[in-house]
C-alpha cells in the first residue's frame, strides 16, 4: 500500500527564495493553461492536450518575456501543465467543479519535485535548482517515491512523498461496526464508542474568539487607510493578516488531529466492517444556521481518514445508501418514523424503546452493514 509521509524542511534563504519562485512557476503554468483551454472552447475548439500545451510552453520559453521561466526546474511546469488538464478531465466526467484560477493570496503554495531526481541522504532531501535541504525527520532510503510535492502551510516548508509499504493484517473480530456522523458530537458508534465534537472545546472557542477580533481590526485599518477606492496595505495589516494566516492554520492542525484520534480509536477496536453514512454535505451546507458548524466538523476530511485506514488494515468499508433512513428508523422493531425532526434527539417508538437518536441511527447503520454483508 503506498502511504504518505510529510517532513518539515529546514530551507536556508536562499533556498526559501528559490522556492517561492518554484511556487509562482507553477501557478503561473497552471493559469496558463486554464486561459488556453477557455479561449478554445470561446473559439469552438476542441480540449488541447497536455503534451500539446507543453510543446506549446517549450516554444514560448524561448522569448525574452518567459525566459524567467528557466529559472526553476522544466519539471514544475509539466506537472502544472497536466494538473490543469487533469482538472478539466474531472470536470468533463461530471466529478468536480470548473477549475478555477489560481490566486496569490489564496490558494495553497506548492510545486511538483521530478521523482527520479529526487535524491535523500542523512537528514537532507535534495530539490531541483534548490540544492540539498536540511528536514526535520529522516525519510526512508533505498525505497520508490511517487509524486513528491513541496508545500508551505504559512509557517513551514514541507515535502510530502508517497512510499510503498507492506502492512501487517491484523486479527479482525466479527463486530460491524456502524458510525453516525454529527454536530452534537462528531461520532457515534454503534459499539458504545462517542467521540466529541471538537469545536465546543474551550481552546477552539477561544482561537475563534482572537481570529474575529484580528479580522475586526484589519478591516477597521484597510477602512482607515482608503484612498478613493483603493485600499492600502501597511505594514501593521500585513503583520495582522500574518496572525490571521496563523490562527486559520492552528485551527485546521487541531480539527485535523482530532479526526486522525477519532479514526485511529474506530479502527483499533478491529472490527470487520465500518458501515457509515453516505452524507450530501453539499447539500447540508445550504442550511445557513447550521453551516458553520457542519463545516467545521469536515465529514469529508472524517470520511477519507476512515477509508484508507480501513484498507490499510483490511477492514471492510461500506457507506449507505443516501436515502436510507437510519435516524428514523427504530433499531428494534423496524418501524420508520415519517415525522422526526432535528431537533428530536431521544428517538421514542411504540414498541417500548427510547434511546438516544444518534445511538439509535449507529445501530441501524451496523444491522444494514449485516445484511448486506
Amino acid at each position: 500500500m503506498i502511504l504518505s509521509r510529510k517532513v518539515r524542511l529546514r530551507p536556508t534563504k536562499d533556498q526559501e527564495q528559490q522556492l517561492w519562485k518554484s511556487v509562482g512557476t507553477a501557478r503561473w503554468a497552471y493559469n496558463w493553461v486554464l486561459n488556453r483551454q477557455q479561449e478554445n472552447y470561446k473559439q469552438g475548439v476542441k480540449f488541447i492536450s497536455d503534451r500539446d500545451l507543453r510543446k506549446e510552453l517549450t516554444q514560448l520559453k524561448k522569448t525574452e518575456e518567459l525566459k524567467w521561466l528557466n529559472d526553476v526546474s522544466n519539471n514544475i511546469t509539466k506537472q502544472a501543465i497536466k494538473d490543469a488538464c487533469l482538472a478539466f478531465r474531472r470536470f468533463f466526467k461530471g466529478q468536480a467543479k470548473f477549475p478555477k484560477f489560481k490566486s496569490k493570496r489564496k490558494s495553497k503554495a506548492s510545486f511538483y519535485n521530478d521523482t527520479d531526481k529526487l535524491k535523500i541522504k542523512n537528514e537532507l532531501v535534495l530539490i531541483e535548482k534548490v540544492g540539498w535541504v536540511k528536514v526535520s525527520e529522516q525519510l526512508p532510503m533505498g525505497v520508490k517515491y511517487t509524486n513528491p510535492r513541496i508545500s508551505f502551510d504559512n509557517k513551514y516548508w514541507y515535502i510530502s512523498v508517497g512510499i510503498e509499504e507492506r502492512i501487517e493484517q491484523p486479527q479482525l473480530t466479527d463486530e460491524v461496526v456502524g458510525v453516525d456522523l454529527g454536530i452534537k458530537e462528531l461520532a457515534v458508534c454503534s459499539n458504545g464508542q462517542v467521540f466529541k465534537n471538537i469545536n465546543r472545546m474551550e481552546e477552539i472557542r477561544k482561537t475563534e474568539k482572537r481570529l474575529r477580533r484580528l479580522q475586526r481590526s484589519v478591516s477597521r485599518k484597510y477602512e482607515m487607510n482608503r484612498e478613493g477606492s483603493r485600499f492600502v496595505k501597511t505594514s501593521n495589516i500585513i503583520k495582522s493578516e500574518k496572525q490571521i494566516q496563523l490562527l486559520h492554520r492552528r485551527l485546521t492542525n487541531i480539527r485535523n488531529n482530532h479526526i486522525h484520534q477519532t479514526t485511529n480509536a474506530i479502527v483499533k477496536t478491529k472490527p470487520s466492517k465500518v458501515v457509515m453514512e453516505d452524507l450530501n454535505v453539499q447539500g447540508m451546507m445550504k442550511n445557513r444556521h447550521l453551516s458553520r458548524a457542519i463545516a467545521n466538523q469536515k465529514f469529508h476530511e472524517f470520511t477519507r481518514q476512515m477509508k484508507y485506514k480501513c484498507e490499510k488494515y483490511g477492514i471492510g468499508f461500506m457507506q449507505a445508501d443516501r436515502f436510507y433512513p437510519s435516524s428514523k428508523t427504530c433499531s428494534s422493531c423496524g418501524t420508520i418514523k415519517k415525522d422526526i425532526k432535528l431537533s428530536d434527539r431521544v428517538y421514542s417508538c411504540e414498541c417500548g424503546l427510547i434511546l438516544d437518536r444518534d445511538v439509535n441511527a449507529s445501530l441501524n447503520l451496523a444491522s444494514y452493514g449485516k445484511l448486506t454483508a
